[in-house]
């Protein structure tokens, strides 16, 4: 199955940017977009000079448990930068979007609870709010990692958006906010 197949039978319609999109990305962002396939995983990532973006980590279910995303994190954590990613609140009628905040928890992330990240997805026209997680080697704080997520946002997600989706994304501002008013509980503190 082509890697891009994977992807999309594995995330949620409004997660999911076009296969146009990731080959672009890939073909004219190739300094900072990458791929790593394998044959029951793919990851795409972004890796700037302060931190990494993990856009889509995917393992197939026959292969989990067999500690290939463990690897795949210990290859980006060894750059020594924070490693920055989106997921979906946890919904109790899909065990993996538990089963994945333990992953990350094992893995030594962090939930950035002051930061509110609010998108109108242009395949739905539904608000997707998603959690920011994050691995910081050097106590990075949440500002910067909210800096970097603009960034990421601005560079990866609304890459040539119109061209690809007919309209744009909603400017940053309107769906990344940070402090006090965002505050929410841990999202990995009970599980």
């Amino acid at each position: 199955m082509h890697w891009y197949e994977k992807l999309n039978q594995y995330f949620p319609v409004e997660e999911m940017k076009s296969k146009e999109h990731m080959e672009m990305l890939l073909k004219e962002r190739a300094n900072i977009y990458h791929k790593d396939e394998g044959p029951h995983h793919v990851l795409m990532y972004a890796e700037l000079d302060r931190f990494v973006f993990i856009d889509y980590l995917f393992v197939s279910k026959d292969a989990r448990g067999e500690g290939i995303g463990h690897k795949l994190l210990e290859n980006l954590k060894r750059k020594g930068k924070p490693i920055i990613l989106e997921v979906e609140p946890i919904n109790y009628e899909d065990t993996d979007t538990e089963k994945r905040l333990r992953f990350y928890k094992r893995e030594g992330f962090q939930h950035a609870n002051s930061i509110g990240y609010s998108r109108r997805s242009l395949a739905t026209n539904e608000i997707n709010e998603m959690e920011i997680l994050y691995w910081a080697p050097n106590q990075e704080s949440e500002e910067i990692i909210f800096e970097s997520m603009k960034e990421t946002y601005e560079m990866i997600h609304t890459y040539k958006d119109k061209q690809f989706y007919g309209e744009s994304y909603q400017p940053v501002e309107e769906v990344l906010t940070i402090g006090e008013k965002n505050n929410r509980n841990n999202l990995l503190e009970n599980i």
